[in-house]
């Protein structure tokens, strides 16, 4: 990989950690604003070697996000459910077990969905705000 892939690729990290962009017109002209020589083929390309997927933004409408940080929006009172690419949910339900995060009480994963139980006195919302912040931080 070149070095100005490996750039190109880390800012289309920290754009879509910063901002909803839902098509790769939008990702494209994110990146020209910050420097970057990107055509639609280029942002395709690069799309597919990050594995990004789309996932719902805050206004409901899809948009670019990490594997692994799909849907982080479902919660009960006492759990978070996380939705992954199908194939992904116990490998980063073993991540979140091995990291002995303090509010993670433990995980149960299947193919695509992960319960996430947060440790006594800790709200699901409070949970899901950090595993949030972690997730996304973690890939950029």
């Amino acid at each position: 990989m070149t070095a100005a892939r490996r750039e190109r690729q880390g800012a289309i990290l920290r754009l879509i950690g910063e901002r909803e962009l839902s098509t790769q017109a939008e990702l494209a002209d994110a990146l020209r604003d910050h420097g970057y020589d990107a055509v639609q083929t280029t942002v395709s390309r690069d799309i597919a070697q990050l594995g990004l997927v789309k996932v719902r933004g805050g206004d409901g409408r899809l948009v670019y996000g990490l594997p692994g940080a799909a849907d982080l929006t479902r919660l009960s009172d006492t759990l978070v459910v996380i939705q992954t690419p199908r194939g992904l949910a116990a490998a980063l339900a073993d991540a979140i077990d091995d990291s002995s995060h303090p509010l993670v009480l433990g995980t149960i994963a299947g193919e695509n969905t992960i319960f996430v139980a947060p440790r006594q006195g800790v709200s699901g919302a409070r949970l899901r705000d950090e595993l949030r912040t972690h997730l996304l931080e973690g890939a950029a």
